[in-house]
């Protein structure tokens, strides 16, 4: 049995089929089938027709259109310590609380921002398979509460696949509770408005006391369209609670207006605003879609002026090898941030300030 749905059968991968289903030429084709050598091209047929191809500048193609700026190799494969945190093939352990398994290294839109480069539409040897030895850790260490599903996309799982992982999950006694981190109700949302079985697996999983969360990632307002807001209310119809964490990135969402109005259209759509990420300073990403510390810290407080206590809810964080650090404003000269979790108990709530130039984008050195 193949592991992928069927759900990508009819996706795009070339630039040939790309113009194919356009009609029209790509005027950077050339410059797209050179990167989408490097890095692969998947498009679905329904975020396509998000894109407005007369707009030069159109957010969603940025998202999802290979483009010249990935060329550049400044930066990292691995910027928050993946490979370290790494206890079982497939399996990291980083947070005490948390374990998180990449169930696949496919998705169906491959996200130009991915901060898993280095692994999506390419290598597997990161991907789980002995799934008996990772259970088998994850009842060893009691002290985990949670388990964060991740990828590539486990929603593009076959059905069977994803619901004999959550019954696996399911049936450990102390796990409270378990997430899947998704692109498909933003990119492919018929995958959960046309499965009746994939919801019988929510519904299963959730008879065992247990909460499922899905986490979504809207990174711009047209992307809650009507038919992806049919598959949040039948998620939510099901029992699932969606949130959703949003990238900060350059020539996307990088100005007050937009990032507004996006976390104002989740939370009237039942979506729970969770996290602004910081663009990590991946290889082929950071020039091409990290904004500087200083101008996010500006936009984020600025949206939050034009927002409600529910709307503003959500934290501007980093994702850092040493843990995951809310970013609280910039002063004198650099951020103000605080530790909400790490590995390292010397690091837990610690609040701190680092300077940093106006340009920076990332925290290069450990806080002091």
């Amino acid at each position: 049995m193949k592991k992928t749905h069927d759900c990508l059968r009819d996706s795009i991968h070339t630039v040939n089929a790309l113009e194919q289903r356009l009609r029209r030429k790509i005027s950077d084709a050339k410059a797209v089938q050179r990167v989408a050598k490097k890095y692969p091209l998947r498009i679905t047929n329904y975020y396509l027709n998000l894109i407005d191809w007369d707009d030069p500048d159109d957010p969603i193609r940025k998202i999802a259109i290979p483009s010249c700026g990935e060329d550049n190799v400044s930066g990292s494969f691995d910027t928050s310590g993946e490979r370290h945190n790494t206890k079982l093939r497939g399996l990291q352990h980083k947070y005490r609380e948390t374990a998180l398994i990449l169930t696949t290294n496919t998705c169906s839109v491959y996200c130009r921002h991915c901060f898993r480069k280095r692994l999506v539409g390419l290598a597997e040897d990161e991907v789980a398979t002995d799934w008996d030895s990772i259970t088998a850790y994850i009842k060893e260490h009691k002290e985990i509460t949670n388990v964060l599903l991740s990828g590539g996309d486990p929603l593009v799982l076959q059905t069977a696949y994803l619901q004999d992982i959550l019954q696996r999950l399911a049936d450990i006694a102390h796990l409270q509770y378990v997430r899947i981190g998704t692109r498909v109700p933003v990119v492919l949302p018929q995958r959960i408005t046309e499965d009746e079985t994939l919801h019988r697996a929510f519904k299963e999983f959730l008879m065992h006391g247990k909460q499922l969360y899905v986490t979504s990632q809207y990174n711009h307002a047209r992307e809650l369209t009507p038919e992806s807001l049919r598959a949040i209310r039948q998620l939510r119809k099901d029992g699932v609670i969606v949130n959703n964490q949003t990238v900060l990135l350059k020539g996307v969402n990088d100005s007050a207006a937009a990032l507004a109005k996006l976390q104002s259209a989740l939370t009237r759509s039942g979506i729970i605003p969770y996290y602004v990420f910081q663009c990590r300073p991946v290889t082929s990403v950071r020039n091409e879609f990290q904004v500087p510390l200083y101008k996010g810290c500006q936009i984020v407080d600025a949206a939050r002026r034009r927002l409600d206590g529910l709307s503003k809810r959500f934290r501007f964080v980093m994702s850092h090898p040493t843990g995951k650090i809310e970013i609280l404003g910039w002063a004198e000269g650099g951020i103000y941030a605080k530790y909400l979790q790490s590995n390292r108990e010397s690091l837990h709530n610690k609040i701190f300030q680092v300077p940093m130039a106006k340009n920076a984008g990332w925290l290069d050195t450990e806080p002091q």
